[in-house]
């Protein structure tokens, strides 16, 4: 279809509809608590930074609130419920999308290798599969050691061998422990009914287009692509059997789609007020989180602290349905500190405090302390609603 032909939207429609697809407008699932959070993104990103927790655990606490911590990494690693692989990133994903990614296994296996080659192939991955099936699920410690001795990318001929044999398919990783990867045989860890590579590389896009369109609520091309990493071409060649439907949205200057479920009613309910994470699906697409918040956020963990603006680890404030600042955290024994904030008003001075109290109590802090701000002003401002509260 033609953009001449697509349905328009609003831009506030747009946002309230990307809002309530990613959990943050109307009353959060809590039956279906961090499996139905992660079922309905589809994708929940991993990163080893950890300030107030690891990113994968901010996911479920910004839409469920205060969910305790040991029972979030419960939710994810077990029962087979969930399996680690490449989507956006390192994500981890709903075992019932394992067919989906065999076009991705697909191409690893034709590609022979990840950044790291072996130099004995055949024989290193006989042995990492030898292993794991007389001794059962092992890290790569376990089966012999992660690294050689140098920087952290001297992986040891091990370890290429099993992240290796992860990519291609032959080696699962549904579980984490301690952060370190619980590698299995597929046979034993993925359900029977759900142990294939039968699908097409058609049928296994489809599906990931739907999934991306259905867990953004709307978006262009660009945005679907970007939610599972797939190419243009690839989302060019199965968007009009995805079941989205075409869209015109005010100020957007390109065609986009929607999900026709989240066209079928007005998103209405109670915004979420809430610190995020920056690897958060909401806010992980830097250029679709400017074109629909009007807010440009980059992580800063990897600039030179010299350089950095708003700090390490800047997380975005949402409230009202709007990103209306960021705070970067740290912990001080009992005592949460927003090291650097700013708020695009002064009005936002209290969905900050209520965002860092709650935070704080999450962590097991008992105290928040305002270090640094954009200004005195907004500084005093945090501080005192903190004293309110």
């Amino acid at each position: 279809m033609t953009l001449a032909a697509s349905l328009p939207l609003s831009a506030d429609d747009a946002r309230r509809i990307a809002l309530r697809a990613q959990g943050f407008l109307g009353a959060p699932d809590r039956r279906g608590g961090v499996r139905g959070v992660l079922r309905h993104l589809g994708a929940v990103q991993l990163d080893t930074i950890s300030v107030l927790a690891r990113s994968h655990e901010l996911i479920p606490y910004a839409r469920l609130g205060a969910v305790g911590r040991p029972a979030v990494e419960k939710a994810y690693w077990s029962d087979r419920h969930a399996f680690e692989y490449w989507s956006h990133a390192a994500c981890i994903l709903p075992i019932e999308e394992w067919p989906h990614f065999a076009f991705r296994r697909r191409i690893k296996r034709a590609h022979g290798y990840r950044w790291h080659k072996m130099k004995d192939k055949e024989a290193s991955c006989r042995l990492v599969l030898d292993r794991l099936r007389a001794e059962g699920p092992l890290t790569s410690t376990e089966l012999g050691g992660a690294k050689n001795g140098g920087p952290w990318w001297d992986w040891s001929e091990t370890k290429i061998a099993v992240e290796w044999l992860l990519d291609a398919g032959d080696v699962v990783v549904t579980e984490r422990r301690g952060w370190k990867r619980i590698y299995d045989l597929p046979e034993r860890a993925v359900p029977d009914a759900l142990l294939h590579d039968d699908l097409d590389d058609r049928e296994c896009l489809r599906r990931l287009v739907a999934l991306a369109g259905q867990s953004l609520g709307v978006g262009t091309r660009a945005d679907i692509a970007d939610y599972h990493r797939l190419k243009g071409e690839q989302v060019d060649s199965v968007i009009a059997d995805s079941g989205l439907v075409p869209v015109a949205v005010e100020g957007w200057s390109k065609p986009a789609w929607a999900d026709p479920a989240a066209l079928a009613t007005t998103p209405r309910g109670r915004h979420r007020t809430t610190l995020l994470s920056p690897f958060d699906s909401l806010v992980w697409d830097r250029p679709r989180t400017e074109r629909i918040f009007d807010f440009t956020h980059r992580l800063e963990a990897y600039v030179p602290k010299p350089k950095r603006i708003h700090g390490y680890f800047a997380m975005p404030l949402l409230a009202g349905g709007r990103l209306q600042g960021r705070v970067d955290p740290a912990r001080e024994g009992g005592t949460l500190v927003a090291r650097q904030l700013s708020l695009t008003t002064l009005k936002a001075a209290r969905p900050m405090a209520e965002a860092l109290r709650e935070a704080a109590e999450w962590v097991g802090c008992d105290a928040v302390r305002v270090e640094r701000a954009a200004t005195a002003e907004q500084a005093s401002a945090v501080t005192a609603e903190l004293a309110a509260l």
